[in-house]
Parts: structure tokens; sequence; C-alpha cells
């Protein structure tokens, strides 16, 4: 059996057999910069917001550049 599938037999101990997702590092990265980038915060202040809390942040963050740059809510709607 290669290391690989006995490091992950731990995980599967700890976790039970629930198929476990993971979130890609390159939205996460992407997530952080759009924050710092709009509201300055540290990357420990906005890596300690969990996922939801960061999409919810950017959301926001969009929402009040819409509304500066007069754009409509759904592009679609016009």
């Amino acid at each position: 059996m290669s290391s690989l599938r006995k490091r992950n037999r731990g995980a599967c101990k700890f976790y039970g057999s629930r198929n476990i997702k993971t979130y890609p590092a390159d939205k996460i990265y992407e997530e952080a910069a759009f924050i710092a980038y709009y509201m300055h915060w540290s990357h420990d202040e906005i890596m300690g917001f969990s996922h939801l809390e960061r999409i919810r942040w950017c959301n926001e963050i969009s929402g009040i550049n819409r509304k500066l740059n007069d754009e409509p809510e759904n592009a679609f709607k016009l």
C-alpha cells in the first residue's frame, strides 16, 4: 500500500467514510486578494473568516461597486 493511501486511512478514521471536498486554493487567494484590495485588512484577518464570510464580503463589496458605477444589480435585467 502506498504511503499516500496509508495517510488517507487516518483521515477516514477521523472523518468517517464521508467524502470531504476541499476548496481550491486559487479561489481562496482570489477572495482574499479582492477583500484585501478594497478593505485593506490583513492576511490574518481575512483568512480568519470562514469561506461563507469571505463570499459574503466579496458580494457586499461588489454590490457597492455596482452602485458607485450605476450598474444594474443583474446585468441581464435592463
